[in-house]
């Protein structure tokens, strides 16, 4: 059977994304389709690129009997490469998405193994499945996200600055962690667990009194024409405005606000709070749909769990960012390979002087995006030759290579997952 083949991907249309041609989601999609209707007023905000059941890949290839991946992968196990296909039990352990934001998506935590089973047994309608989901993201347009708690300097800084955060916090939470030293990480971890769960668990009439005194304090200095930055006031007002009232807009003053540029990437662990905020990224994450939430958000709550679950260690925004290693064996491809084994990604550039390139073979299966340029692929496995171009989405079987001969005058650019085990 043919080993490499298109795909036809599923859109999710969730509210925070951006809407119509505003999306880069509904960019490639309108690219690689142009018989797809995009509607202006419509948030587009994630394609899927997988195998998962809520979002399966389509083929788009009539010498193949399945219609879609997960069929295919199914019947074909082999496809997966022998030890990803041991390892994760004859499934794709991986989802690959683009992600185009346009509002805050909630606070959460992703659980670890242990935890993730836990939850889905306890309450299977909420927690839909028992893996965990690490994940990564590497921006395609500037990107912000909050991730991981801030060095505890800073946010004592702002426990002084923003009195309305002190208040729901309390004077003898605040104190302990202005008094927890460098020296005890168990403390100031503690410390910090305490903090933020008084903050979690405030009263709701409570906490919506202080956030409006706060945002009619800092709408009132901005209007005035005075620096916010100490109470970090853009952002409070940004995220007031598409969530009012929201417990989740004072998590600002715990966790890092974290900017990417192009090409750079965060890897979110287990049980590490964040949040993106805007902008579009590729997102890789282990093949689950398990979501701790609480805050910055219509949709179920659990403040206790994930309150529990957290990883309290504070550590810098620059820690955040994730480095990607230039190949020794191809100089136009650079690798995040995160602490975990499920996936790892690809960026590969191809610059304009190169007219054939070899998209080399890897020992997993693997899935292509092309994000700028065209070629035509072809492959030992496909005897026909396969158009891409932005937004083109190609499944490639373990073991198999592809090359590519360049149409686009100004080279391509392209992201892989793939399972490096």
């Amino acid at each position: 059977p043919p080993a490499v083949f298109p795909l036809s991907c599923t859109v999710q249309n969730y509210s925070w994304g951006k809407l119509g041609l505003a999306s880069e989601v509904a960019k490639l999609l309108a690219s690689s389709d142009p018989l797809v209707q995009i509607q202006p007023d419509r948030p587009y905000a994630e394609l899927w690129m997988g195998a998962h059941p809520r979002g399966d890949a389509i083929i788009r290839d009539n010498r193949i009997p399945q219609r879609t991946l997960g069929q295919w992968i199914a019947d074909n196990p082999a496809c997966l490469g022998a030890k990803v296909k041991d390892t994760f039990e004859g499934h794709l352990p991986f989802l690959f998405k683009v992600l185009s934001v346009n509002t805050a998506l909630s606070i959460q935590a992703h659980p670890n193994k242990e935890l993730a089973a836990k939850l889905h047994a306890q309450f299977p309608e909420h927690y839909p499945d028992a893996n965990h989901k690490p994940e990564m993201a590497i921006a395609l347009t500037p990107f912000e996200g909050l991730c991981g708690f801030r060095p505890v300097a800073e946010i004592v800084s702002f426990l002084q600055s923003v009195p309305e955060l002190r208040a729901l916090i309390g004077e003898v939470a605040a104190e302990q962690l202005e008094r927890s030293g460098s020296d005890d990480p168990r403390g100031v971890s503690a410390a910090l667990r305490v903090c933020f769960t008084r903050l979690m668990k405030s009263e709701k009439k409570f906490f919506v009194d202080q956030l409006n005194m706060l945002v009619k304090r800092i709408s009132q200095e901005v209007a005035e024409g005075k620096d916010t930055s100490g109470s970090n006031g853009e952002l409070l007002l940004r995220l007031h405005s598409q969530y009012p009232g929201d417990i989740g807009c004072f998590t600002i003053y715990f966790l890092n606000l974290v900017r990417l540029e192009p090409g750079e990437a965060m890897f979110l662990g287990a049980n590490e709070p964040h949040a993106y905020l805007h902008g579009d990224c590729v997102e890789c994450m282990a093949c689950s749909d398990n979501t701790v939430r609480a805050g910055l958000t219509p949709k179920f709550i659990d403040v206790l769990t994930l309150c529990e679950m957290l990883n309290y260690t504070p550590a810098p925004s620059s820690s955040k960012i994730f480095p990607a290693a230039q190949s020794q064996l191809d100089p136009n491809v650079y690798l995040y390979d995160p602490p975990v084994p499920d996936f790892a990604i690809m960026r590969i550039e191809i610059p304009s002087s190169i007219k054939l390139y070899l998209v080399s073979a890897v020992d997993s299966a693997s899935i292509l995006l092309v994000i700028q340029g065209a070629a035509v692929g072809t492959s030992t496995a496909t005897a026909s030759e396969i158009p891409l171009c932005r937004g083109s989405v190609l499944f490639i079987s373990a073991n198999e290579s592809v090359s590519l001969q360049l149409s686009s005058p100004d080279g391509m650019l392209l992201f892989r997952a793939c399972c490096l085990l």
